[in-house]
C-alpha cells in the first residue's frame, strides 16, 4: 500500500543543535589503525582491484588508517614491472576514489606498491615470496600477510593449495598472522559450498578466512545494528504481534551489463538473494547479542538463518515467482530483452527476478512472514528493507459520532511503516498517519525522514574501505562465517532443485517488460496473502 505524503516531519533542534548530530562524549571513538602488514592482491589487473581495493586502500591511507609499515603486492600472470603497476594503479585511483587525488598523499602510499607475476604451477609463487620477504625487510611489514583472491571462483581452491604447499599459508608461532579474503559466490548450491568450504580449510582455518559481501561493507546495514539495538523504542516491538510482514529489496535499473555468460551461469537467485538478500534478513530478523564481539553477532545471524522453515522442493513454486525481462524502456531508454544481450542464449530459461517468502519459525517471527525480491531491469534502483506494522486492532475515527462529516473509514487508514533505505538515498523514514487540518477527521500518512548525508555532512566510506580496514585489524564481524554461508544455501538450494524439476514455460519467458516492476505473478503472489508490494 503506498503511502500519500502529505509533509516531512523535519528533525528537531535543542539549543541550535539537530537531535540527528547530537552525541555523547562515549560516541567519539578514533578507529583503530592496523599492525604493520602487506596486502597481496591476485588478480591485481582486474576490475575489482581498479575499482575497488586499490581506491579503498587509498582513501584509508588520506584517512590516516594504514599503518606506515604497509604494502601492497599486486600478483598476477602478466610481467609488469612495479613503476608499470603503479602507474596504472594511479589511474584507477584518479578515476575511481571518492577523494580527489592528492600528490603526496599518493606519493606515500604509492612507495609500497609492488608487483609480482605468478602462476599456478609448483613454484609459481616463487616471485610473491620473493616480493614479501623484501617488504618485510624494506617497509617493516612483521610478516604479516592478507591474500585477497580478486579471481573468478574457479581459481579459489587450486590458489588456496597452492599457497599451501609453499608454506604461505599457515600461521606459525611468531611468524605473523596469514588471513585469505574470498569473494561471492561462496559455491553454486550446497553441496559445492561445502566442498568449498572444506577445500579452503585444508590450506586456511576458518578463523583465517574472510568471505567478503560488500553489502555488510555498507554504512546503513550496519547502522540497521545500531538502529535496532542502541535504540529502546524499537525492540519491544520488533516481533510477530506489531509486524504484520518485512519486505527486503534490491532493484537494479541495469541489465547484465556485458556479463552475459556469466549470468547465464548464476542467475539471480545465486547472484542477489543468496549472499546479500539473505544476509540482511538475517540482520534484520536476528536476536539482540548480548555483545558485540564478532563470533556473538554472527552466532545469532546463523540462528536466524537455522530458523528459516525448510521449503521442499516439490513446493519451491508456492513460495517463489521467477522472471527474466523482455525488451522495454528504462528511464526514457529502449534496452533490449535479456535474451538479447550478448553471451545469452536466445532460447534461455534464466531468471533474473526472484520475489519469493520464507517464513522464519521461532519465538519472535511465527506468523510474520519476510518477502524477498530482486530484480534486473526494474524501474528504480533502490536497495530498502520495508518493516509494515499491523492494523490497529479498532479505530474509533470510522464512526459518526466520532468523526463529523464522515471521518475516514478504518480500512482507509495506512498501517505504520519502517523504511530503510540501504542506496541510494541512505536513510530512514518511518510512516505514521496524522490529523489533515480541517473540521474533519480526515486521516493521512506523512513521513518523518533521516537522511545520512544531511544529517551527518559528510559522504559515507565506500563498503571495501571498511571490509579492507576490519581485514586488517582481524575483526570478522563483517564478514561470512561458514555456517552463514551454508545455511543460507540450504534455503535457496531446495528452491533451485524445485525450479530444475519444474522448469518455466517457454511460450511465457520472458515474462516482464523491462521498466516494469517484475511479472504480474509477483503481484498475484503478494495478493494471495492479501498483501501488496510496496514500490520504492
Amino acid at each position: 500500500m503506498t503511502a500519500t505524503d502529505v509533509g516531512s516531519l523535519r528533525e528537531a533542534e535543542v539549543g541550535g543543535t539537530p537531535l540527528a548530530t547530537r552525541h555523547s562524549p562515549a560516541q567519539d571513538q578514533s578507529p583503530a589503525v592496523p599492525p604493520p602488514g602487506a596486502l597481496v592482491i591476485f588478480g591485481a589487473t582486474g576490475d575489482l582491484t581498479k575499482r575497488k581495493l586499490m581506491p579503498g586502500l587509498y582513501a584509508l591511507a588520506v584517512d590516516g588508517l594504514l599503518p606506515e609499515s604497509f604494502a601492497v603486492i599486486g600478483a598476477g600472470r602478466h610481467p609488469i614491472g612495479d613503476e608499470q603497476f603503479r602507474a596504472a594503479m594511479r589511474d584507477a585511483v584518479s578515476r575511481f576514489a571518492r577523494l580527489r587525488l592528492d600528490e603526496a598523499t599518493w606519493d606515500r602510499f604509492a612507495a609500497g606498491i609492488r608487483y609480482a607475476q605468478y602462476s599456478d604451477a609448483d613454484g609459481g609463487l616463487a616471485a610473491v615470496r620473493e616480493a614479501l620477504e623484501r617488504v618485510d625487510r624494506e617497509r617493516g611489514t612483521a610478516g604479516n600477510r592478507i591474500y585477497y583472491f580478486a579471481i573468478p571462483p574457479s581459481g579459489f581452491v587450486p590458489l588456496a593449495e597452492l599457497l599451501q604447499r609453499e608454506g604461505l599459508s599457515r600461521e606459525t608461532d611468531g611468524g605473523g598472522f596469514r588471513r585469505m579474503v574470498v569473494e561471492k559466490p561462496f559455491g553454486r548450491n550446497l553441496a559445492t559450498a561445502r566442498e568449498l568450504n572444506a577445500a579452503l580449510h585444508r590450506a586456511f582455518e576458518e578463523p583465517q578466512i574472510y568471505r567478503i559481501d560488500h553489502y555488510l561493507g555498507k554504512e546503513t546495514v550496519q547502522n540497521i545494528l545500531v538502529f535496532r539495538f542502541a535504540n529502546g523504542i524499537f525492540e519491544p516491538i520488533w516481533n510477530r504481534r506489531y509486524i504484520d510482514h518485512i519486505q527486503i529489496t534490491v532493484a537494479e535499473t541495469l541489465g547484465v551489463e556485458g556479463r552475459g555468460s556469466y549470468y547465464e551461469e548464476t542467475g539471480a537467485l545465486r547472484d542477489i538473494i543468496q549472499n546479500h538478500v539473505m544476509q540482511l534478513a538475517a540482520i534484520i530478523g536476528m536476536e539482540p547479542p548480548s555483545n558485540f564481539e564478532a563470533e556473538t553477532v554472527r552466532d545469532e545471524k546463523v540462528k536466524l538463518l537455522r530458523a528459516i522453515r525448510p521449503i521442499h522442493p516439490e513446493d519451491a513454486l508456492l513460495h517463489t515467482v521467477r522472471g527474466q525481462y523482455a525488451a522495454g524502456s528504462v528511464d526514457g531508454e529502449l534496452v533490449p530483452g535479456y535474451r538479447e544481450e550478448p553471451g545469452v542464449d536466445p532460447e534461455s530459461l534464466r531468471e533474473t527476478f526472484v520475489a519469493m517468502k520464507l517464513d522464519v519459525d521461532n519465538w519472535r517471527w511465527a506468523g510474520t512472514p519476510f518477502y524477498l525480491r530482486t530484480g534486473k531491469r526494474l524501474p528504480s534502483r533502490a536497495t530498502e528493507i520495508a518493516v509494515q506494522f499491523r492494523h490497529v486492532p479498532h479505530s474509533p475515527f470510522g464512526g459518526h459520532r466520532a468523526t463529523p462529516g464522515g471521518g475516514t473509514p478504518p480500512d482507509a487508514i495506512d498501517p505504520n511503516l519502517l523504511l530503510l533505505r540501504i542506496q541510494p538515498d541512505e536513510g530512514i523514514s518511518l510512516r505514521f498517519g496524522a490529523k489533515v487540518p480541517g473540521q474533519t477527521m480526515q486521516i493521512r500518512s506523512v513521513n518523518m525522514d533521516f537522511f545520512y548525508n544531511t544529517s551527518f555532512q559528510r559522504v559515507s566510506p565506500d563498503a571495501y574501505e571498511r571490509l579492507l580496514l576490519e581485514c586488517m585489524l582481524g575483526d570478522p564481524t563483517l564478514f561470512a562465517r561458514e555456517d552463514e554461508v551454508e545455511e543460507a544455501w540450504r534455503v535457496c538450494t531446495a528452491i533451485l532443485d524445485g525450479w530444475r524439476a519444474h522448469p518455466p514455460d517457454r511460450v511465457n519467458c520472458p515474462n516482464y517488460e523491462a521498466g516494469s516492476w517484475g511479472p504480474d505473478e509477483a503481484d498475484a503472489f503478494m495478493r494471495r496473502d492479501g498483501r501488496e508490494w510496496r514500490h520504492p
